[in-house]
C-alpha cells in the first residue's frame, strides 16, 4: 500500500496503516501476524523493566558456560550445580557435563521451565526449585549477570532497569537471629543497629561498586567500542526473604531501608520467595507491619511488594482476601508485584479504585503467572485493572528461567486484549512509576495527556529548552522519560513508514 510519511495522519492513511481507529490511536496489533508483532514489540521502546530478579534473569546455557569456565561441578542425580572438587560421588565437572548431549539437555530443563511437567513437577514447583539448583554457581558472577540483563534490554530498545538483589542477605539475617524477635519493633531495630548493621551497609555499597565495575568491564564501557548495554541506567531494589524467621527478615528489611538512605543507587524494598510458603503465610501480617514501621509507610524508603501471587491451588481462601490490601494500607506499597488474586480480595472494586486514585502500580508478569499459577488470558486480572484505571506495566520476573524477554511479554499482552496504546502506556508507566529520583515530565502520570508546565509543547523534541532543559538536567526521572519520548517518537515515525 505504499509508505506513509507520518505516524499521525488523515483517516484514510490511518486505515491503510492498520490503526485501531480513524483517530490514529496506533497500529492495530490484531491485524498483524505473530511474526510481525514480535518484530514490532522487539523494536518498540519499552521504557524500563521494574520486576527483574537478576538471579533468574540469565538463560541456563549461559549459566552452564560460566560454571564450566569457573571449574564448578554438576550434581548429576540432582541436576544441579555444585562447588568443587568434582571428584565426589555423583559429581562431574561442568566442562565435561556440557558436552554430554543428553545430560546437557536435562540440565537446561532443570534450570528453566521450558519442559512442562519436567520430572512430574508442576510449573510452580519447577520454577521455585530452580534457584537452589543453580545456587552452586556461587556469587562471583553477579556482575556478569547484570551485564547480560543490561545488554539484553538495550537490544530491545529499553534503557532503564530496577534490578532485585539481596545485598548482605546472610549476614543481615544472622544479625536478626542474634538479636531475636521482639514485640517492640523500635527496640529490635535499635539492637540490630548496635549489633553491626552499619558495617553491613558499607559492605553492601562496596559489593554494588564491585558488581557494577565488573558489568562495565564485561560490556567494554570504557573502551572505544562499548556494547549497547552501557547505555542502560540501573537502579536496585533490596530483596528481602519472606520465608526466614521473622527476626531475620526484619533485619534484612532494616538493612534495605538504611541502604536506600545511604546510596542513591538503591531505590526501594521488595519481599521475595513463594508467597504461599507456610512461613510466608503465617507471618504475612507481621511482615506488612514491619515494612510499614521501618519505611514510614514508604516515606523513608519506597516500597514495591510481591503480593497476591496466589490462587486456590496454593493457598486457602482466607489468604486471598487481603494480602494486597495489607501491602497497600499497612506496608505503604507504591507498587504491587503480580497482584493476580486482586479479584478475590474483600471489597475488590473499592481496593482497585483506591489503587487507581493513589497511583499504586501493578507490575504484570504474564508468562510467569501462566507458568507458575496456570493463569491464562481469561483468568488474569490484567484487562480488568486496565479498565479500572490502575497503572500497570509489563515485566519479565525471571526471564532466563522462563526463557522469555521483555518484548515477549509485550507481544503476549495482545492475547490479553492489549492494544498498541496499552503497550505505550505500559512503557511510560515503567518510568513514571519507577523509583527514580526527581520530578517527572508528566503532570498526569498514568494518563500522559498533560506534560508538566516546564515541558509543555516540547515532548518528543530533539532537545529540551529553557525551563524544561533545567528540569531534565536536575531530575533522573525526567532525564529517562525524555530519552524514552525521543525513542518513541522515532519508533512511531519508523513504524508509520513501513509498507502495509
Amino acid at each position: 500500500m505504499g509508505h506513509l510519511k507520518t505516524f499521525i495522519g488523515a483517516a484514510a492513511l490511518a486505515v491503510s496503516l492498520g490503526l485501531a481507529s480513524a483517530s490514529a490511536a496506533g497500529p492495530d496489533l490484531a491485524s498483524m501476524s505473530a511474526g510481525e508483532r514480535i518484530a514490532f514489540t522487539k523494536a518498540m521502546p519499552k521504557g524500563g523493566e521494574l520486576h527483574n530478579h537478576i538471579s533468574g534473569a540469565v538463560f541456563p546455557e549461559t549459566l552452564l558456560a560460566w560454571a564450566a569456565e569457573d571449574g564448578r561441578c554438576v550434581d548429576v542425580p540432582k541436576l544441579a550445580l555444585a562447588p568443587p572438587p568434582c571428584d565426589r560421588p555423583g559429581l562431574r565437572p561442568a566442562a565435561e557435563a556440557i558436552v554430554d548431549g543428553e545430560l546437557y539437555s536435562d540440565l537446561l530443563d532443570s534450570f528453566s521451565t521450558r519442559q512442562p511437567g519436567f520430572l512430574d513437577r508442576s510449573g510452580h514447583d519447577q520454577f521455585f526449585g530452580v534457584f537452589d539448583r543453580i545456587g552452586g554457581l556461587g556469587p562471583g558472577r553477579v556482575g556478569d549477570m547484570l551485564a547480560v540483563v543490561m545488554d539484553d534490554l538495550a537490544h530491545q530498545n529499553t534503557f532503564y532497569l530496577e534490578a532485585m538483589i539481596t545485598p548482605q542477605g546472610g549476614p543481615a539475617a544472622a544479625l536478626g537471629l542474634t538479636v531475636g524477635l521482639k514485640d517492640d519493633l523500635a527496640q529490635m531495630k535499635a539492637e540490630i543497629d548496635a549489633a553491626g548493621l552499619p558495617d553491613l551497609v558499607r559492605a553492601a555499597i562496596a559489593g554494588a561498586d564491585a558488581m557494577e565495575a565488573r558489568a562495565r568491564q564485561v560490556l567494554a564501557c570504557e573502551t572505544p567500542a562499548p556494547r549497547p548495554g552501557c547505555q542502560v541506567t540501573v537502579r536496585y531494589l533490596v530483596q528481602t526473604i519472606r520465608i526466614l524467621p521473622p527476626e531475620a527478615t526484619f533485619a534484612q528489611l532494616q538493612l534495605g531501608v538504611a541502604l536506600v538512605q545511604a546510596d542513591p543507587r538503591w531505590v526501594g524494598l521488595q519481599m521475595v520467595a513463594p508467597e504461599d510458603h507456610p512461613t510466608a503465610l503465617a507471618n504475612y501480617s507481621r511482615h506488612m507491619e514491619m515494612v510499614g514501621f521501618l519505611t514510614g509507610r514508604g516515606q523513608l524508603a519506597p516500597v514495591a511488594l510481591h503480593a497476591g501471587e496466589l490462587t486456590f491451588d496454593y493457598a486457602p481462601p482466607e489468604h486471598l482476601r487481603d494480602h494486597i490490601a495489607q501491602a497497600v494500607r499497612i506496608a505503604g506499597a507504591q507498587r504491587i508485584g503480580h497482584g493476580v488474586d486482586l479479584p478475590h480480595e474483600t471489597g475488590a472494586e473499592a481496593l482497585v479504585a483506591e489503587m487507581a486514585r493513589a497511583g499504586v502500580m501493578v507490575e504484570v508478569n504474564l508468562t510467569s503467572n501462566a507458568v507458575i499459577l496456570e493463569l491464562g488470558p481469561d483468568e488474569h486480572p490484567y484487562a480488568w485493572l486496565r479498565d479500572r484505571g490502575v497503572p500497570v506495566s509489563l515485566s519479565t520476573d525471571d526471564a532466563g528461567l522462563l526463557r522469555i524477554d521483555l518484548s515477549h511479554e509485550y507481544e503476549r499482552a495482545h492475547a490479553y486484549g492489549a492494544t498498541y496504546e496499552d503497550l505505550k502506556l505500559s512503557a511510560r508507566n515503567a518510568l513514571a512509576f519507577s523509583f527514580l529520583s526527581g520530578e517527572g515530565l508528566w503532570a498526569d502520570p498514568g494518563r500522559y495527556a498533560r506534560p508538566t508546565q516546564a515541558c509543555r509543547g516540547q515532548i518528543g523534541a530533539a532537545a529540551p529548552r529553557g525551563a524544561c532543559a533545567s528540569l531534565v538536567e536536575a531530575s533522573d526521572k525526567a532525564k529517562e522519560q525524555w530519552r524514552h519520548e525521543a525513542l518513541l517518537a522515532a519508533f512511531e515515525k519508523s513504524a508509520a513508514a513501513r509498507p502495509r
